[in-house]
């Protein structure tokens, strides 16, 4: 009834053993490296924007470049300059980016997870905590006070 398949499918790659491939491991320590290395820029900006939170700031992000360096080989991760806000980090900004800073510990949390990286895990774990506590701070100056009258 159908006549067999005389050539090779178009759809098969020819030669797929000319290019390395990556294992699952490598392609999740790349995308763990990637959600840490985007954790560390927003925490370095909330560095500048949060003066009175540094000494925290600061430590969370030794530990997050110590980790992405790890995890690319010893590479360390290209950093930016912290340039310190004039007037103070409490507001929306900074609320913002301590959302953003949330989801992308949670996306570092989730890669770790899958990976089985303990220490990755547990270090996106301590972020996601902190940046909902700031959220939650930021939330709470933010509503108006209630009156007893």
């Amino acid at each position: 009834m159908y006549e067999p398949i005389r050539t090779k499918s178009v759809h098969t790659m020819a030669g797929t053993a000319d290019f390395p491939h990556r294992s699952r491991e490598e392609e999740l320590d790349i995308q763990l490296a990637g959600h840490l290395a985007a954790l560390l820029a927003v925490t370095d900006e909330l560095r500048g924007l949060e003066p009175s939170a540094s000494a925290e700031l600061d430590a969370a992000a030794e530990r997050l470049a110590e980790q992405v360096t790890r995890l690319r080989g010893g590479r360390p991760p290209v950093r930016a300059a912290v340039a310190s806000a004039v007037g103070g980090g409490r507001g929306p900004v900074s609320a913002g980016l301590h959302q953003r800073a949330h989801a992308l510990a949670g996306r570092a949390l989730v890669v770790a997870a899958s990976r089985a990286d303990t220490a990755g895990a547990i270090l996106a774990a301590q972020r996601m905590d902190a940046h909902a506590a700031a959220v939650a701070v930021a939330a709470a100056a933010a509503e108006p006070a209630l009156t007893v009258g």
